[in-house]
């Protein structure tokens, strides 16, 4: 991370899941104090607002037999352009969901504007299930296939190059919920998945410098996608899927810090926080403070 500007996009959007709240996250990532913790680190602090999302009584449904694709598929062609706009400016976007299909518009802005780049999706799900696989329709379970160019145009943003993030730049980290058949799906990719298996047998030192490694290698900068449900309940109450066995607090601070240390990330998503399921706002101050280690806060 090389920019002291941080373009702060919210995206207060939960159509891509199945429970209410998670809208309400990048007001709660912000009411947890951002901005005065950036400025803190020595950063500067740019609220562009939030993306402009329809209301609910506006939203139309299924489409292809995916829930509110659409809609989805509208706010992320707008978050996509206010990302390229951010690149272009100069500035470092940090993503504030919203459910986890914002990242379909986030990460293609940052690979049109520097060609190449990895993604390191850190999140209890690898949402790499595609129309046909899913069982839901839930969308905020198919943007890293969408990412990858594996959605046949049903999650894709509109008027560019049909360009895609390469498999073997993408990493999951923290994996522990994974359907049967999206499990078959990232076999036969050349996708890297460090499971919580893996990380309780070699630890998050290791496990994050394997992903920056394979996330780097011939591009020109990695855009972290971090879901909060990555870490462990106990820890990140307010999550839209929580799934028990996460990342601890420390794991989670470890891989933000050597992220920053590495210097080549380019953008952040952070997302899938839900206040309503929240305890006194005790996971919108654990977003706030893995973005500080992501922004380079040191202990001493």
């Amino acid at each position: 991370m090389k920019k002291s500007v941080i373009d702060i996009i919210g995206v207060p959007m939960d159509y891509g899941g199945n429970r209410r709240g998670v809208d309400m996250g990048p007001s709660a990532i912000r009411y947890s104090g951002l901005k005065k913790k950036i400025v803190e680190i020595g950063l500067k602090y740019n609220d562009c607002g939030n993306i402009e999302v329809p209301l609910p009584e506006k939203k139309s449904g299924d489409s292809n037999g995916l829930k509110f694709a659409d809609e989805i598929n509208g706010v992320n062609l707008k978050l996509y352009n206010q990302v390229l706009s951010s690149h272009k400016n100069n500035s470092f976007p940090l993503i504030l969901g919203g459910d986890h299909s914002l990242a379909v518009g986030s990460c293609l802005a940052s690979l049109d504007y520097y060609k190449k780049i990895g993604v390191i999706w850190i999140d209890a799900h690898a949402d790499y299930n595609t129309f046909e696989t899913s069982l839901t329709g839930n969308i905020h379970g198919m943007p890293l296939s969408a990412i990858v160019g594996k959605s046949n145009g049903l999650l894709d943003v509109d008027d560019r190059e049909k360009n895609y993030v390469k498999e073997k730049n993408v990493v999951i980290i923290a994996a522990r919920d994974l359907d049967v058949a999206e499990v078959a799906l990232l076999r036969a990719s050349n996708i890297t998945v460090f499971t919580m298996q893996h990380i309780d047998k070699h630890g998050m030192h290791d496990t994050i410098q394997k992903a920056i490694k394979i996330a780097s290698d011939g591009t020109d900068g990695i855009h972290v996608s971090l879901d909060l449900d990555s870490v462990a309940p106990h820890e990140a109450p307010g999550v839209g899927t929580p799934v028990k066995g996460g990342l601890t607090y420390r794991e989670t601070h470890l891989a933000m810090e050597v992220l920053y240390e590495k210097k080549n990330m380019v953008a952040l998503d952070v997302v899938e926080l839900n206040p309503i399921a929240d305890h006194g706002n005790v996971t919108g101050d654990l977003a706030v403070s893995l973005i500080q280690s992501a922004f380079g806060k040191n202990i001493i």
